[in-house]
């Protein structure tokens, strides 16, 4: 997974003579009766900080993804714990306003949901939302962190007189034993890159399944008969209804961008690499997504939604999942790039809250997914993509994430069908 060093200008063309920035490319045909329909459909959802931002199909994925590491055994799951060990990480998300702020604002403005109540922070980092949590009155809040950083998590509570109502506890979700039965409010800052990159998301599952008070349960008995006459299997639906998962909904957005300048130095760069033909790493380079922030200028299409995850229902095999898209372009120009984001939500506060990461709203430290295409798309305006989009974690490191890209266009003046596979590590 790579990211830009310098900032992005938008381009508006591969052509010369439309590099004037703010022209507008059309594309003339001979029997052009005129400017298409415009078809402009920007999801408008959720609520950033101070500012209005922008809110499927779903199948089993079904793919053996490529994999191009053969006999590499270095992944993010040898160094993930010991990577948030070291305060600058915590540095760049604290100084995220966008993320800390809107967590801020969602405790101290709804103090109804945390007065008296027993919290649970996942992957606590610094404490920082514990101690927000405190200080809204919550009886007693745990704080959860596997990296060292728990060491300085507990001398944060310490100075600020919060050690009766704090206790941080180091280790792995998975592992350790809290010293209640359940609690009120699981919060979370679980989100990756691409949303779902280093799978945190199934931590915060599991300790919903196992801690989240819940009001009643919902028994459905399946006797599904063996083979062999073995028996019969009993299955337990829980129906969480009394906690609350804090956030508890995330959606995850794709739209196509015009790149050229960067594509060209990213890609393109490996063809003649000080006179030596170096284009054997194109495909890896390819394939591995870029982290950047994209100009809203370079975008072409309306954004698609891709799924929305319910935090406090979903199951953890719901972040794998096969989506459809259609890509509608809202002027003519040329794509080199489909780009991820997501939204989160609040949805149990007085009125909804939350943020989006996407290129139309303010910067965060996730910034945008940037997958490039191994074709120069040429699109007309009203023209579409369509296509699919497969994520699953990857089968050697979970942490990781597996993506499959399906996509054609059957434009005037361009048509392509192909299939990309893309892996964040």
């Amino acid at each position: 997974m790579g990211r830009r060093k310098g900032s992005n200008t938008a381009q508006t063309s591969t052509n010369s003579s439309n590099q004037f920035e703010g022209t507008k490319i059309r594309f003339q045909d001979a029997d052009d009766d005129g400017v298409a329909t415009d078809n402009s459909n920007l999801d408008e959802s959720i609520l950033a900080v101070d500012k209005a931002t922008e809110d499927v199909s779903m199948g089993e994925p079904d793919v053996s993804f490529v994999d191009s590491d053969a006999g590499d055994d270095k992944t993010s799951a040898d160094y993930y714990f010991d990577s948030y060990s070291h305060f600058g990480i915590h540095e760049e998300m604290l100084k995220d306003v966008v993320r800390t702020k809107t967590y801020q604002n969602v405790i101290y403005q709804n103090k109804f949901l945390f007065q008296n109540k027993v919290v649970l922070d996942v992957g606590a980092g610094t404490g920082i939302l514990s101690l927000f949590c405190a200080k809204a009155g919550a009886a007693h809040v745990y704080a959860v962190e596997c990296s060292h950083m728990a060491d300085m998590a507990k001398q944060i509570v310490e100075t600020n007189g919060l050690s009766d109502v704090i206790t941080v506890l180091k280790g792995k979700i998975e592992e350790i034993e809290l010293p209640v039965a359940k609690v009120d409010i699981i919060i979370s800052e679980w989100m990756g890159y691409f949303l779902l990159f280093e799978n945190m998301l199934n931590t915060v599952l599991y300790a919903r399944d196992k801690w989240l008070k819940f009001l009643h349960d919902s028994l459905c008995v399946c006797c599904v008969k063996l083979i062999f006459n073995l028996g019969y299997m009993l299955c337990i639906y829980r129906s969480v209804n009394d906690g609350v998962v804090l956030p508890d909904k995330a959606s995850l957005y794709l739209t196509a961008i015009e790149d050229a300048e960067y594509k060209d130095d990213k890609i393109e760069f490996w063809n003649n690499v000080y006179g030596f033909d170096m284009s054997c790493i194109k495909k890896q380079a390819m394939m591995e997504p870029l982290v950047d922030t994209v100009d809203q200028n370079q975008i072409v299409t309306n954004s698609h939604l891709l799924k929305t995850m319910d935090i406090s229902k979903m199951a953890p095999g719901d972040a794998s999942f096969t989506a459809s898209f259609k890509l509608v372009a809202q002027r003519d120009d040329y794509i080199h790039a489909f780009v991820a984001y997501f939204d989160v939500s609040f949805t149990k506060c007085h009125k909804l809250m939350g943020f989006s990461t996407g290129p139309k709203s303010r910067a965060t430290h996730w910034k945008q997914t940037v997958l490039y295409l191994e074709d120069v798309l040429t699109i007309c305006e009203g023209e579409a993509i369509v296509g699919s989009m497969t994520v699953a974690p990857n089968k050697k490191n979970p942490r990781d994430v597996d993506i499959m890209v399906k996509y054609s266009l059957s434009g005037r003046r361009c048509v392509v069908s192909r299939v990309q596979f893309y892996k964040m590590r």
